[in-house]
């Protein structure tokens, strides 16, 4: 298939799927190497940028998205007439940054770090699709283990984990207690300058933009059971 014709086909699968599509899947339906997505997604992401076009393709962990362009979110608002999603508040995002920097982790972790009950907090958060349940710890009680998701690196704008600020080791010491508010206070501003892109993602069938977060693509079933060895605070 010429490369051309792979951007083509790649575009229509992800403007019709409206979610997140792996590129493993797009590779396997097209017979082609994940090497070769991954090179035609580039070559789309930058048509799109460079072109100013109206929308961009979005490049979250192993995953591929259509999303409109943050520039003209205000318009999609109020020819849509939707609102600005609300901002995290800052007991949220202190939240957030531990699970995004420890996951998986235990409720009973984050609220060892935070030192108050944390649970409508995650509630909230799991409500908007930044975190979500991944497993039981090997464990009396066998706690719920939470990781973030695709909406939470689409929401702060980065492709995968590792591009989240660097954070030292945290411990009761005043230094590391302000790298975490340091990490937090960027996490907020990741926020503010990709909140406008939120509100554009593409939805199935003819381009229609919605406000509701990607849900796992084309694969039934719930979140995989992670090794039930993970110790909370250690990155997968």
């Amino acid at each position: 298939m010429e490369s051309i014709d792979l951007q083509n086909v790649i575009e229509s699968i992800l403007f019709v799927s409206g979610e997140p599509v792996k590129t493993s899947r797009i590779a396997a339906v097209l017979e082609v190497s994940e090497e070769a997505i991954e090179e035609a997604a580039n070559g789309l992401r930058d048509m799109y940028s460079f072109g100013r076009r109206g929308i961009r393709l979005v490049k979250m962990d192993d995953s591929l998205q259509l999303c409109s362009s943050p520039e003209y979110a205000d318009h999609i608002r109020r020819a849509l007439e939707t609102r600005k999603p609300p901002q995290l508040s800052q007991p949220a995002l202190e939240v957030l940054a531990i699970i995004a920097y420890f996951q998986p982790v235990t409720r009973v972790y984050i609220e060892q770090v935070r030192g108050v009950d944390s649970a409508y907090t995650i509630g909230i958060l799991a409500d908007r699709g930044l975190v979500e349940a991944c497993g039981r710890l090997s464990v009396p009680g066998r706690p719920v283990l939470y990781r973030t998701t695709h909406i939470f690196l689409r929401t702060f704008g980065i492709e995968s984990l590792g591009q989240l600020p660097e954070l030292p080791p945290v411990d009761n010491s005043g230094e590391d207690r302000e790298g975490m508010q340091n990490a937090i206070q960027e996490l907020r501003e990741r926020e503010r300058m990709t909140a406008a892109a939120d509100n554009g993602r593409q939805s199935s069938g003819g381009g229609r933009v919605r406000n509701d977060g990607p849900g796992e693509l084309a694969e039934p079933g719930g979140p995989a059971e992670p090794n039930e060895s993970v110790e909370p605070g250690k990155l997968p």
